[in-house]
């Protein structure tokens, strides 16, 4: 599957639930209410975190379809630290322990067909002081119980991309700021007005919750975890061994280029759900008020069908 479709699918699974014409897109903050983002936010929304004596857990919560890079940039960042004042051993040193959580034991299939098998269900995985979400293809009640009362006693919950879905439903961000990728701008706060959403930014931290953009953006969050658990020292060191020279991390606002929606011209038109770019030529395409509108999927098609006001 396609990293693009995979995209649309994942934020289709939760506008669904609420909207059932809704798909992803992307529109003008103007258009929905909101003021547009300076793309420079600060971290006034979090603080400093305080290690325990032993590991730090931190738990993937998966399901089929989760997008690889979405947990796996942050599993690499956070088994990347090492504290060597915590001990002799490479093991001590390490201060995370990571592990996977989802439905049941059985294995999950992820984006490009990796199969994991998880560590942990619902029904019987460990406290976590740490939860991180990707993008996935959808979610149940065993899994949104499960983050809603694990996020109670934990220092972060954490998603990745559309992830934010996931805490939206989980009633998590309600109030709050928070970010997702930026195909998903409008379908995210069509379904979720009471959550601010901001556009144009790496990750949004408010309180014990954090969100970040798509895919690579996971990276730059899970640093910013460990630089509210280590400092800023250790988060550099944790990229450097990485080879990771984003400055995402230090300087969420370096997603600006995220903040304006893209235009549709005749030349170059735009899926009006989702805003990606398509092929006139092979595209599906409606007719609206003398007006032809092209789609990537069929199915972006039939949802506009079916309101087209509402997209327009």
């Amino acid at each position: 599957m396609k990293r693009r479709e995979f995209i649309q699918q994942s934020v289709s699974f939760g506008a669904l639930a609420a909207v059932p014409t809704l798909r992803l897109g992307g529109v003008s903050p103007e258009a929905e209410g909101h003021e547009p983002e300076d793309g420079r936010p600060s971290h006034s929304g979090s603080s400093p975190l305080s290690p325990p004596a032993g590991k730090i857990p931190v738990a993937f919560v998966i399901s089929d379809g989760a997008v690889m890079i979405d947990f796996a940039g942050p599993w690499e960042v956070f088994q990347d630290v090492m504290i060597q004042s915590r001990g002799k051993t490479m093991d001590e040193q390490m201060p995370f322990r990571l592990y996977t959580v989802a439905d049941k034991l059985a294995p999950v299939r992820v984006s490009g067909g990796m199969e994991i098998q998880p560590e942990y269900a619902f029904a019987n995985a460990p406290a976590p002081r740490v939860i991180v979400i990707p993008a996935q293809n959808g979610s149940g009640d065993a899994m949104l119980n499960w983050i809603k009362t694990a996020s109670r006693h934990a220092d972060v919950t954490m998603s990745v991309c559309t992830g934010a879905i996931i805490l939206a439903q989980a009633g998590l961000l309600s109030g709050k700021p928070a970010t997702t990728h930026h195909s998903a701008y409008r379908g995210f706060a069509m379904q979720f007005p009471d959550v601010q959403l901001k556009r144009g930014v790496r990750f949004v931290e408010a309180g014990n919750v954090a969100t970040s953009g798509g895919l690579s953006s996971g990276i730059d969050l899970a640093l910013r975890v460990v630089e509210r658990y280590f400092g800023p020292e250790v988060a550099a060191d944790t990229a450097y061994n990485m080879e990771y020279q984003g400055q995402g991390w230090k300087d969420p606002g370096v997603n600006a280029i995220y903040a304006k929606a893209a235009v549709s011209t005749d030349e170059h038109p735009l899926c009006p759900i989702c805003s990606m770019e398509v092929d006139p030529k092979t595209a599906p395409s409606s007719v609206y008020k003398d007006k032809t509108y092209y789609f990537c999927t069929a199915d972006h098609k039939a949802t506009f069908d079916a309101a087209p006001e509402k997209w327009l």
